[in-house]
């Protein structure tokens, strides 16, 4: 956060904040690579330490996408959204240490995460659909509203780059404001609860950015049972006739 200290800063210089922001990712991605070394550098039948918390992460990870993707599908997915998750966790959570900066509280590292999550689901859903079934789903199952639907479809998913990459930075960036502010009234004891709250609110954007990944996915993915379970209106009405 510009204007904030951070130790990193205080190395590459708090006014090169492109460098500092760069040496807070490399920094993360330390942190993740770390973690996923200790979970696997010695594997056990029964699980202990490290291990034991990855393998609950990434079996929470499949429960998550079950009921939105299908278990199959989940597992499929689960090293992509396993791997943003824990990404975007580290990434909030050190925002929330005094001196350090959470990565995802700039839009610069947010949207290239929308959009590669964008590019991703349109990129499975054509090559498992087609690229003409695919697009012919934005459509719309009554053709003679294919004119107002198709643009309208097309703002929809373009619009997710914003809800994504947005919501995720506005929510860190407010919580990195919150807590300097409360740092600099109440340096002592007082800010503790904050603590407990913005640990929270780090979980829950990583939830929400993970489970969003599922349905875009499912969405993208799963046309043809959405198309059975969809009815036209034009068929029903005459059938009613």
């Amino acid at each position: 956060m510009e204007g904030v200290f951070t130790f990193l800063g205080g190395i590459f210089g708090e006014h090169n904040h492109g460098l500092v922001l760069v040496a807070h990712l490399l920094l993360v991605a330390a942190i993740v690579i770390f973690l996923a070394k200790a979970a696997t550098k010695r594997l056990r039948a029964v699980p202990t330490g490290m291990q034991n918390v990855m393998e609950a992460y990434l079996g929470g990870v499949i429960a998550m996408g079950k009921d939105v993707i299908g278990e199959e599908m989940a597992r499929k997915y689960l090293p992509l959204v396993a791997a943003v998750g824990l990404f975007i966790f580290v990434s909030n959570v050190i925002g929330i240490i005094p001196g350090f900066e959470s990565p995802t509280s700039n839009i610069n590292v947010t949207l290239p995460l929308a959009l590669m999550v964008f590019f991703y689901y349109n990129f499975e859903g054509i090559k498992k659909q087609g690229i003409v079934h695919y697009f012919a789903h934005f459509a719309g199952p009554v053709k003679l509203l294919a004119p107002l639907m198709f643009p309208i479809e097309i703002v929809s998913h373009v619009s997710r780059i914003v809800s994504l990459s947005f919501r995720l930075f506005g929510n860190i960036k407010g919580d990195d404001l919150f807590l300097w502010v409360l740092l600099m009234l109440v340096p002592w004891i007082a800010p503790l609860p904050a603590y407990v709250l913005l640990t929270f609110s780090a979980l829950l954007q990583t939830f929400v950015f993970m489970i969003l990944i599922y349905v875009y996915l499912a969405g993208a993915v799963a046309l043809d049972e959405e198309h059975e379970k969809a009815p036209d209106p034009v068929i029903d009405t005459m059938g009613a006739v």
